[in-house]
Parts: structure tokens; sequence; C-alpha cells
């Protein structure tokens, strides 16, 4: 396929990728995205996945939103798969400079990948909101509580996740514009490009090597040098990572 040749040919040339991604980088470890048809959002439940994770939601409802919490976004079982992989094998390879990810389930370092920007957080960070004590994913997938309670004090905790309503890490979404800015090749891939301020971050990049790599039309089509519309996986598949010869 001539695409995928030029898209190969590309990250042979590149030795400043940048990597954006979506759900549907995770999909093919089995944890759903949300706007396919098979995903969160058409999945039923007693409120929208979208209110569910809201932060207003949350202080309301904490047994509901944690009971969804668990079922759906702790997928603790997941493995990396062959995008998380290569991208961690170019990096190390010194190709690409940094992963910007709008999940959170961690598999980017899992993989290997060092320098992750997570745009909304992590499930593996969890804070008591009474003294500050963190708490791992495990703690709060086994808590015998329906709402988990901190061990130390008896406080809620709260996953570091970027909810509804909340406002993104500023140092999080500077580092991202910095690296999107600098970098030759930005490669976004496994993300409708429907999520601000995140999908805002393209307009950050200056160059002439714009990889557009999902399987559904984003709002973000015609603005790239190269559209791929397939599943991740089967094009990262196809790089061979040259490790980087050592003086």
């Amino acid at each position: 396929m001539e695409a995928i040749e030029k898209f190969l040919q590309m990250v042979n040339d590149s030795d400043n990728i940048v990597f954006f991604g979506g759900a549907g980088v995770s999909t093919e470890s089995g944890i759903p995205d949300f706007r396919s048809v098979d995903g969160l959002y058409s999945q039923k439940y007693d409120y929208p996945p979208e209110t569910i994770l809201s932060h207003s939601f949350y202080l309301k409802n904490k047994e509901e939103f944690y009971r969804f919490y668990r079922d759906k976004l702790l997928c603790l079982d997941a493995k990396p798969n062959t995008t998380h992989y290569r991208l961690a094998e170019l990096e190390a390879a010194g190709k690409v400079r940094a992963v910007i990810t709008q999940n959170i389930d961690g598999l980017h370092q899992l993989a290997g990948s060092k320098n992750v920007l997570e745009l909304h957080g992590s499930v593996h960070r969890n804070y008591c909101r009474k003294c500050g004590k963190g708490f791992d994913a495990e703690y709060m997938l086994n808590a015998v509580a329906k709402v988990p309670l901190c061990d130390k004090c008896g406080g809620d905790i709260k996953p570091d996740v970027v909810l509804y309503e909340e406002g993104l890490d500023r140092k999080t979404m500077d580092d991202a514009v910095f690296y999107i800015s600098n970098a030759d090749m930005l490669i976004i891939g496994g993300t409708s490009l429907a999520v601000y301020p995140a999908a805002g971050l393209i307009d950050y990049y200056k160059g002439s090597r714009l990889v557009l790599i999902n399987k559904s039309t984003t709002p973000m089509d015609d603005r790239a040098d190269l559209l791929i519309k397939a599943g991740l996986g089967e094009i990262f598949r196809q790089i061979e990572v040259r490790s980087q010869t050592k003086s």
C-alpha cells in the first residue's frame, strides 16, 4: 500500500517524532474506547458515561461513580500491544521524543516508554482528598467499601484522572505544546480529535509530516499530510526499528 510505504519512509527520515494518541491505541489491548460502535458511550448505564465521569457527579454520586470506574476503567489485566511496544522501541532508538496520550491506562509506560505526557491523568495514581496519601490502582480495585477510603485517615480517595468539568494540568499541556512545536513529524493515532483542549494541540505543529491514523473520520482529516484509515497495530507492526549505533 502506497500510504503505508510513505509513512514508513517518513519515520525513517525523522529523528524528532512526537506521537499523540487516544483510546484507539489501547483497544487492541482489550480496553474499550468511548465513541466507536462498541465503545463506552454505546453501552447502557443509569447515566451516560460522560455524566458519570464528571466532577460534579463524582462529588454527588460517589458510589455510582466508583461502580462505573471499577467496572470500565480499571482494566488492570490489560497488556501493552504492538503500538505501545513499537513506540517504546522508537524512543529507545532516539527517534520518538515524546508520547502524548489521552489514555489513563499506563500501558505506554508498561511497554517501556519513558517520556509519556498523560493529558488526562492515570488510574495508577490515586490520592486521599483529606491527607494526600497516595494509593495504587490495585488498592482502588480491591477496596471493600463502595467508595474507597484512606487507610490512614478515612478520607475519600480520588483518582488522579481529569474528569469532565476539570482543567488539564498546566505543566503537562505546556510540555505537550513544546514537543509538538519542535517535532519534525507528528503522528496522531486512535483518537476522534473531538475532546478539547487536547485536540487543539494539533495547531502547534508547523512541520510537513503530519500523519493521521484512525479507523473513522475526524474533523482534522483535511489537515493531514498523510491520512491512513486503518487500525494502529496494522500499521505499527510494519515498522522496523533500528537501534542507534553507539560510537
